[in-house]
């Protein structure tokens, strides 16, 4: 028991006091990026413009602009630190996942419908997975100078925590949400073993129905022509006679003729 209340008072001495002031993002990102603009991130935008270029196109070193969105009610800002592809970045942020921490080279993706950045969503450091929020925002703000610049803790801009920095490459292979996934090139080896019939047939097995008995072929009816002689015969014949004998006498009456 004594070893537990001493690990919780370790562990709250070295946590920051979420109740006194945290990093904000504005701060971080103006040391990170260059851009110096002060103020709210929500007024960033507006100020940037007659300053600084705007776009809605990604750069290493830009500062990612948030409108405001539910609980973030004064926006956002975050610095690109590398470009994926075309709606992938990697962004240096703080006080997004936990008041005042810090998130290093982490993933946000563009999820607008005509791919102009202006919906995201963005890794969730605690979690390790991506947000489940779509944030909207402004565009991005070019530097003067595209330079990432070290950030260093400071007391006078609030207490802060480092989330561990994530290797920039293991994004390169991590999977792309479902509906924006792109189909992998196949060797031309596979495919020719994929497409191959023997190799299609036994990876797809198609259902086989019974095969139904074969109908035994019908006997073939030998066809009598009618002999109009045949008809008038039987017509005039006695009733009481059959067939067969009358067309008997009618036979050998013929081969007397």
């Amino acid at each position: 028991m004594r070893w537990t209340a001493a690990l919780l008072l370790s562990g709250l001495a070295t946590a920051p006091s979420w109740g006194s002031a945290v990093l904000q993002c504005v701060p971080y990102a103006r040391i990170v990026s260059g851009v110096a603009i002060r103020g709210d991130a929500l007024t960033w935008w507006d100020q940037a413009d007659g300053q600084y270029k705007r776009g809605s196109k990604p750069k290493k070193g830009a500062v990612l602009a948030f409108r405001p969105n539910g609980p973030m009610t004064l926006g956002h800002v975050a610095v690109v630190s590398r470009i994926l592809d075309d709606r992938r970045v990697l962004i240096r942020h703080a006080n997004w996942s936990v008041p005042g921490a810090i998130e290093e080279d982490v993933l946000a993706i563009d999820v607008s419908a005509d791919g102009d950045w202006s919906q995201v969503r963005v890794w969730h450091s605690p979690t390790g997975q991506m947000g489940a929020r779509t944030n909207p925002t402004y565009g991005f703000i070019y530097p003067a100078k595209a330079r990432l610049h070290d950030f260093t803790p400071d007391a006078t801009l609030g207490s802060s925590v480092r989330f561990a920095k994530v290797d920039s490459d293991m994004w390169d292979e991590r999977a792309l949400p479902a509906v924006m996934r792109q189909p992998q090139a196949v060797p031309a080896s596979a495919r020719a073993v994929l497409t191959s019939p023997t190799r299609m047939a036994a990876a797809t097995p198609m259902p086989v129905k019974a095969a139904k008995p074969a109908k035994a072929p019908r006997a073939r009816t030998p066809h009598l022509e009618a002999d109009p002689f045949i008809v008038e015969y039987a017509d005039a014949a006695p009733s009481q006679r059959t067939l067969s004998a009358i067309i008997a006498d009618v036979r050998r009456e013929t081969a007397m003729n």
